[in-house]
């Protein structure tokens, strides 16, 4: 995404002064975060820094103490997940989810259901939806497992797996996609493949990824929100990132040199 269009985006996700708290330990601390549409943005921070309940408060998973979650322009604040994910905006977790015992095929048809206006009708047999198995096909090709077209998805490999709930994430159509550790557990080679994968498939969506791997965020991200003890100490380019000495303080460390070397 170039500079001059991220001057021009309009805002695809928006959070104000948002804050939870569990009993007295407040969580999330007055987080302000504006992501630009289309362009790529990385959360990372120390474990326990609340990453992952900024991202529940986000998808509807959690309901905020306070504050706001903006999704183009509208205030989602106390819906339901599913409502949020049919305004466009869809998330993956940490732990793989899939429907195990469903083909690769079938995973991926039931994720576009929805979006196509099918709903809840079990009227038509799936077998006769061709915009639904024309939409699954496309997406099979875009994860490269169009080979693994009639295997369970149990019998993927983790990485295959990953990729499958990637497809799951983003069929239903949402322009906002928001990945939890998209990497975690792959070798160097399958990370590697998964982040063109993730960059191709993300094309023209807004992204936001929690992720560890220094490697990735820096070679992903147009921009990084850096998040410590429930809120946002630095939110800039990977460049400004990498120099910001209060970041490499708080949490990057030897990692910014690991990644500046090209490693992981």
């Amino acid at each position: 995404m170039s500079a001059t269009n991220q001057n021009i985006a309009k805002p695809a996700l928006e959070l104000k002064d948002l804050r939870k708290s569990f009993g007295k330990s407040e969580i999330i601390r007055g987080v302000n975060l504006e992501v630009r549409a289309g362009e790529r943005v990385a959360v990372i921070g120390p474990n326990g820094a609340g990453k992952s309940t900024l991202f529940n408060l986000i998808s509807g998973r959690f309901e905020a103490s306070s504050g706001d979650v903006i999704l183009h322009g509208q205030r989602i604040n106390g819906l339901k997940p599913y409502e949020i994910n049919r305004k466009g905006l869809s998330r993956s977790f940490q732990i793989t989810n899939i429907f195990p015992q469903l083909s690769v095929f079938e995973n991926l048809r039931c994720s576009v259901l929805w979006s196509l206006g099918y709903k809840y009708t079990f009227l038509k047999f799936l077998v006769n939806l061709d915009d639904a198995n024309a939409k699954a096909k496309e997406l099979m090709e875009m994860i490269n497992l169009d080979k693994k077209r009639d295997v369970l998805a149990v019998n993927l490999t983790y990485a295959e797996q990953r990729a499958l709930e990637i497809g799951i994430t983003i069929g239903g159509g949402a322009s906002v996609i928001l990945l939890d550790e998209p990497t975690a557990g792959m070798s160097r080679s399958e990370t590697t493949r998964f982040i063109a994968l993730i960059k191709s498939v993300t094309e023209g969506k807004t992204l936001l990824t929690v992720e560890h791997d220094m490697g990735v965020v820096f070679g992903l991200a147009d921009r990084i929100a850096v998040v410590v003890y429930g809120e946002v100490i630095a939110f800039d380019t990977p460049d400004a990132v990498r120099a910001n000495a209060k970041v490499q303080e708080a949490y990057l460390g030897s990692s910014v040199a690991d990644a500046q070397a090209g490693g992981h």
